[in-house]
């Protein structure tokens, strides 16, 4: 009789578990969410801040804590979607910036310096006195300057490179042109064997004829030399 009682009694408690488990609330689950998350357990604190979810898909606070969650894994996308989500819902312009910081912090990870840019700006639309955010947005500019300047030095690189290519090219390719031509160099003027012959009698000639008014010159100076020593 009383083990009869006792497995009736066990019978009406497994009953009453599924009763529990929906009588938690969002904020049930993000509390739990939370404790996980001060344990460093984040794929544990995703699992109750989307049980949270489930509960109300429009509470910041568990959108919020889920891109924590995600951020914390690593899983850098998904935690921004749901940064997103939470921005859109959120009403606390202090919270609102944390969730636009977070989101920068990704961004500039990432090095996509121009959404980070967007991103700290917004947060310090909402919380102008961070100086953290400010920090991060002057250094997400200065880097982003940066970038567009080695791309810059990068492309004229490039683009000289190139251009010293083209000019090698066409120093190879002339030589193959004027080959590749062969009227062209048949109209070049050469010089025929008795042109040449000619050529050279003239200039013996002409050495011959200077040589001899040279000795005749010579002669002269010599007898002028001799009369006057008389």
């Amino acid at each position: 009789m009383i083990n009869t009682n006792i497995r009736h009694i066990v019978l009406c408690l497994l009953m009453l578990v599924p009763c529990v488990l929906e009588a938690q609330t969002d904020r049930d689950f993000i509390r739990q969410g939370n404790k996980a998350y001060r344990l460093k357990n984040f794929p544990q604190a995703e699992v109750q801040y989307r049980k949270a979810l489930s509960k109300n898909n429009g509470n910041p606070q568990a959108l919020y804590n889920l891109g924590c969650a995600l951020m914390m894994q690593n899983k850098a996308s998904e935690a921004v979607k749901f940064y997103q989500k939470a921005s859109e819902v959120e009403t606390n312009k202090l919270r609102k910036a944390k969730i636009y910081h977070n989101i920068g912090i990704i961004c500039q990870s990432g090095k996509m310096y121009g959404d980070a840019i967007k991103a700290y700006s917004e947060s310090l639309r909402n919380n102008p006195h961070d100086n953290e955010t400010r920090y991060n947005l002057a250094l997400c500019k200065k880097l982003q300057k940066n970038g567009k300047n080695n791309k810059q030095q990068q492309q004229q690189n490039d683009k000289n490179k190139e251009n010293g290519k083209d000019k090698q090219q066409q120093q190879k390719d002339k030589p193959d042109k004027e080959k590749a031509n062969p009227k062209q160099q048949q109209q070049q003027p050469q010089m025929s064997k008795d042109n040449a012959e000619q050529l050279l009698n003239a200039a013996m000639q002409q050495e011959q004829q200077t040589q001899q008014r040279l000795n005749r010159q010579q002669q002269q100076q010599q007898s002028r030399s001799l009369e006057k020593n008389w």
